[in-house]
């Protein structure tokens, strides 16, 4: 399924000033960035521009900020400096937004240069895509271009705000991103072996749906599993469980029967008497967990399982992890699973991750360059992948 909407291949940027969204949400630790695979994703389209004679102004949000001002701790100036290291241009950083502080220091922006923006969330009006922050950021470019696929789900000022005013265009992140993830479920080549962990049914219900309509194979693990166990009539112990979703887990399963989709569920899980990093782990079946006992991991015989399945896939699409896997001593299903994933592109076959958690485990056990494509958007994937319209990918001229 070809990507419908222009692309900057499409606008002369030359000599223009280019505002262009980013998502540049990464976790930072002491004022450092400590994963940069977004900034890294958004480096193409920002080296086509400034290689056209465009002047790039940049802005993105990250964190959480309340929305009432500056909050140091989440300036993206950490990010600028990263995108500086990391391709060697000049980057300036204006720690202002919609003030007259950014509208000098965007004034001044010349072609080839590069101008990060502060955080677009320290002012709340952001996040309700009020028409006057729209129009501002408008006001900062001749062309816009939306490169942020993270935050394409959402109807925001700086993600479809300024489409209202000027010329919009996606930037190759957005487009592959766009184009790998439709298309895997339009035709993927099979076997196509879905994985999906992660805490909640509830958060992922669509997504699960959606995947029982096109995989030959359906792999639960992760928190939501226990809820399926619940549907299968098991108890659970203390683990994490939704008994809302128990009837609808349970109509999965039949769905999935009917339509001749494997499900595989754990068959043995690692338990703990509490959640935390001291917890000390022990082995028992998916039909014996004790009362006072709460599932951590999927256990050594459900390992076996799952890497059999994807084994034999031509197509995995892996979101969500096993385990707790920011606990080491429960990281070791989250890693057989990733550690067979990785072997999929080697024997020729495709494996895309759904971005969020399983994005982080991949990069814990440095398995990336084994995977065909990661995803740098959770919500947005998964909002993609249960076939649901983008708004920012809505916003954009039509090719």
């Amino acid at each position: 399924m070809a990507f419908t909407k222009k692309t900057v291949r499409d606008v002369d940027v030359e000599g223009k000033r280019v505002l262009m969204r980013v998502d540049f949400n990464v976790p930072l630790k002491d004022g450092v960035v400590t994963d940069d695979t977004r900034i890294k994703a958004a480096i193409p389209t920002i080296k086509y521009l400034k290689e056209h004679g465009a002047g790039i102004v940049l802005m993105s949000h990250l964190g959480r900020p309340k929305g009432d001002g500056p909050e140091p701790e989440l300036s993206l100036k950490p990010a600028a400096e990263k995108l500086a290291e990391l391709t060697g241009y000049d980057v300036k950083f204006v720690d202002d937004t919609y003030g007259e502080k950014a509208e000098k220091a965007v004034s001044e922006v010349e072609p080839g240069d590069i101008l990060v923006l502060e955080n677009v969330r320290f002012d709340k009006r952001e996040k309700k895509n009020d028409p006057e922050i729209a129009k501002k950021l408008a006001s900062y470019g001749d062309i816009f271009v939306l490169d942020a696929f993270g935050t394409a789900h959402r109807a925001q000022g700086s993600v479809v705000g300024p489409a209202a005013y000027i010329p919009a265009v996606a930037g190759f992140l957005l487009e592959k991103e766009v184009d790998t993830l439709t298309s895997i479920f339009a035709e993927p080549e099979r076997p196509f072996v879905a994985i999906v962990g992660g805490s909640k049914v509830s958060s992922k219900i669509g997504v699960l749906d959606h995947l029982i309509d096109s995989a030959d194979t359906l792999i639960i693990g992760g928190g939501m599993a226990y809820t399926f166990f619940l549907a299968q009539g098991h108890s659970v112990g203390t683990s994490l469980k939704e008994e809302d979703w128990v009837d609808r887990a349970k109509e999965m399963l039949e769905k999935a029967e009917k339509k001749g989709v494997k499900v595989l569920l754990p068959v043995d899980n690692v338990v703990a008497d509490h959640f935390g990093e001291d917890a000390k782990g022990e082995v028992v079946d998916s039909d014996n967990i004790p009362d006072d006992r709460m599932g951590m991991d999927i256990g050594p015989k459900t390992e076996k399982l799952f890497a059999d399945a994807i084994k034999g896939a031509k197509t995995v699409f892996w979101n969500g992890p096993m385990g707790v896997f920011e606990f080491d001593q429960f990281a070791h299903g989250t890693e057989a699973v990733a550690r067979a994933v990785a072997e999929v592109k080697a024997l020729g076959g495709t494996s895309i991750i759904g971005g969020g958690d399983s994005v982080a485990a991949i990069n814990k056990f440095n398995l990336a360059d084994k995977m065909s494509w990661i995803s740098t958007g959770g919500g947005a994937s998964m909002e993609l992948v249960e076939g649901k319209a983008l708004p920012g990918v809505e916003a954009l001229l039509d090719a």
